[in-house]
């Protein structure tokens, strides 16, 4: 077997160790990244000639988790992993985007980028590490790559910044920042806050920069020692310069004219594909529509981008701080326990949330440190949301990265568990795209908690923000539209409170951004942000006092944990019982902790009354109304509380002398009896007489012990007159219920 090499550096306070040449030999490059008892194998491939008909680089980035990494065997029926979970989909996501903008414009073969883990302690995670192995591999290998990418997470605990902290330790962190970049500048950014300030973030961001460097040389080292030489003869997808200028020539100034009329989306695509018809039909015996198409895109990406960095002007007239007009609504659904309607511009989005009992949390199966969530944040984008017409086949992956980027940005401001015993969904429904969806998927979703009564500390705000860059001179963009988006070089979508960043996401076109536009960037965006959050203000000013109608009601109730085998009964019978009579949802926690959720007071009380009467704990002195259960000589059993009975002596049957337990109680009985004592081994004393007379538990405790057969009558109290045998008897049975 090949002996692997290994090159090691340390960043933060860790040691991370490359290996290679010992696994996945065909592949193209293929490393093992080692950073605590974690491992991962990550693997780069390229196919040996381009796929016919695509205008676009093929990347493709896959996570395969393995649960045996953990030492665990799958949850699943099958026993064995299926398709990937949302939290293999980031990871993919995350790797991807620091990647892509290195690899050649003009290069289409296929390049597939596969991560197996391999080991996991729970403390060191996967997608810090997913992103240097990824890096190492195609930086060693011949597959075309401008690398190599560093990659690491910043928290901030106790007031400082740490690289790459433990799972631990981050949980007690105000800060996740995910970034990754070239020696250069920084090219990914992904990251959930607290409310942090924007200063303390372009402080993270640059401390994040400067930690990730070793990595970058390492793999550096890994090149010099063992590279493969690159292979620059790839076949090149590059147009003809004389194709160009013909195309160049029949666009003339029509681009140009486009652009200053503006308009909507519909407006301003449409006369671009009107344009592009006449040129294929002008040039359709020299040059192919296809290519036609693409060097129209091109010639759209400089008119767009000179009439910005010249004029300050942007696609739809804009200036480059300008927000669109914004309008928010809440209340949009009578059924729904909350919905909120953010419109901006031609971007719109209606948010529903509902809400759920803790048994709603969704279970998780994965190497990922959280085995449940509370909240979740779906986000659909579906095909008329752009006026196109197109199959429907699940949650895309970027479905899925842009409700997990809302999601994070709501999670700060949500209450507790313990201030609020609800598992929340909220769906985000694109109804309308032109820029910026995920942030408006925020906007919209703080409306929708709100009106749903969701105490969230503060709402929250998001706002892209876009680069034009030529090189020399840049220029930033608030509130990007989706033209701007696609041909501009940076997507920077910031979300927040009044106080501070919730969230941040980056992703760009070129080769990294420097301090001094991310600085600029989340200045401009703090100022959006404030903007937005006003409006939200206007439509719901703080979250509504009450629950929608239709929302569950939960109240909790705490329980002795002894006592929840008493609650759940015989195969769950109790438990099932109190749902089907009540109508209320029980969900019972270890420790003792029962929340009962249903639609209305009446049914949440009835429910509560029940579960504390299974599980109350028998006390001296309290009066109890219970049933006679069994008969003896010497008295009555009384079940007091569901499977806990007590004795009540023939002398504490009355506040006479019965002859018989019979002539005072009979079997079915409800009687009001008072606990008069528990013993050691918890048998319990009960006693009627002292209900009837208002005694003490000491008292009829003393009234209770044996007399000498000379004693005669017990005594009792207020004198023989006051109790004549048959009025007493009569009373006792009236008693009875």
């Amino acid at each position: 077997m090949k002996e692997a090499q290994r090159f090691s550096t340390t960043v933060g306070r860790d040691t991370i160790t490359i290996e290679t040449g010992k696994l996945a030999g065909q592949a193209n490059g293929a490393v093992t990244v080692r950073l605590g008892d974690t491992i991962i194998l990550t693997t780069a491939t390229m196919a040996r000639t381009p796929r016919e008909g695509i205008d676009f680089f093929p990347l493709s980035v896959e996570y395969e988790e393995r649960l045996y990494a953990a030492g665990r065997i799958p949850g699943s029926f099958f026993r064995r992993e299926g398709r990937p979970g949302e939290a293999s989909i980031l990871i993919c996501r995350l790797t991807d985007r620091p990647l892509r903008p290195l690899f050649p414009a003009d290069f289409r073969n296929d390049v597939q980028v596969v991560i197996t883990s391999l080991s996991s302690d729970g403390e060191h995670q996967i997608d810090i590490l997913a992103i240097n192995g990824a890096s190492a591999a195609l930086t060693i290998s011949d597959i075309p790559f401008h690398g190599p990418v560093g990659a690491v997470r910043v928290g901030y605990i106790d007031g400082a910044l740490l690289a790459n902290p433990t799972a631990t330790e981050m949980d007690r962190s105000t800060l996740d920042l995910r970034i990754a970049g070239t020696q250069e500048a920084i090219l990914m950014v992904e990251c959930g806050a607290n409310e942090i300030p924007e200063a303390l973030m372009v402080e993270a961001l640059d401390f994040g920069h400067k930690a990730l460097q070793p990595m970058i040389d390492l793999q550096n080292q890994m090149r010099e020692a063992l590279g493969k030489p690159k292979n620059e003869t790839y076949p090149k997808f590059l147009v003809s310069e004389e194709k160009v200028n013909a195309v160049r020539a029949q666009v003339g100034v029509r681009l140009a004219d486009i652009f200053e009329k503006g308009g909507l989306k519909a407006d301003v695509y449409g006369a671009l594909d009107k344009l592009q018809d006449a040129v294929v039909e002008a040039l359709k015996d020299t040059v192919d529509a296809k290519t036609i198409g693409a060097v129209i895109h091109d010639l759209e990406a400089e008119v767009v981008r000179s009439r910005i960095l010249d004029r300050g002007v942007r696609p739809d007239g804009r200036g480059l701080t300008q927000i669109r007009p914004l309008d928010a609504e809440v209340d949009l659904s009578p059924r729904a326990h909350g919905s909120g309607l953010f419109t901006r511009g031609e971007t719109q989005v209606l948010s529903i949330a509902t809400l759920g009992t803790l048994k709603d949390k969704q279970e998780l199966d994965g190497l990922d440190v959280d085995d449940s969530k509370r909240y979740l944040h779906h986000y659909n984008f579906p095909p008329y949301s752009t006026g196109e017409a197109k199959p429907m086949r699940g949650s895309s992956r970027r479905e899925i990265g842009h409700g997990a980027l809302a999601e994070r940005a709501l999670i700060p401001v949500l209450p507790t568990e313990q201030e609020f015993p609800y598992t929340i969904r909220v769906v985000s429904e694109v109804m309308s795209s032109n820029g910026s969806t995920s942030m408006a998927s925020v906007c919209g979703s703080t409306l929708s908690l709100m009106d749903a009564g969701v105490p969230i500390t503060a709402p929250v705000a998001g706002i892209a923000m876009g680069l034009i860059s030529d090189g020399s001179r840049f220029a930033i963009l608030t509130d990007i539209q989706g033209m701007e988006d696609h041909l501009g070089d940076m997507d920077f979508k910031v979300a927040g409170t009044s106080k501070g960043i919730t969230a941040l996401q980056m992703d760009i076109k070129i080769k990294g951004l420097s301090k001094e536009i991310m600085e600029k960037a989340l200045a401009q965006a703090n100022v959006a942000r404030m903007t937005i959050l006003e409006v939200i203000k206007s439509a719901i000013a703080e979250p509504r006092p009450e629950l929608k109608e239709h929302a569950p009601r939960i109240t909790t109730v705490h329980i002795n944990p002894e006592k929840i085998g008493a609650l759940i009964g015989p195969g769950g019978k109790n438990v099932r019982g109190i749902q089907d009579d009540t109508g209320a949802v029980i969900d019972i926690h270890e420790d003792g902790t029962v929340y009962i959720a249903a639609t209305n007071g009446a049914m949440a009380e009835a429910a509560r009354a029940r579960v504390e009467g299974l599980t109350e704990s028998v006390e001296i002195g309290k009066i109890y109304t219970g049933k006679v259960v069994r008969i003896t000589d010497f008295g009555a059993f009384v079940e007091i509380l569901p499977g806990t009975d007590g004795m009540v002596h023939i002398s504490q049957l009355a506040d006479y002398r019965a002859p018989t337990v019979e002539s005072v109680v009979k079997m079915g009985d409800e009687v009001m009896v008072m606990v008069t004592d528990i013993d050691a081994g918890g048998k319990i004393r009960l006693s009627r007489r002292a209900v009837l007379e208002g005694l003490t538990p000491e008292q009829a405790r003393e009234m209770d012990k044996p007399r000498s057969s000379s004693g005669g009558d017990r005594p009792r109290s207020g004198g023989g007159d006051r109790h004549g045998g048959g009025d007493r008897r009569s009373s006792g049975g009236g008693n009875r219920r």
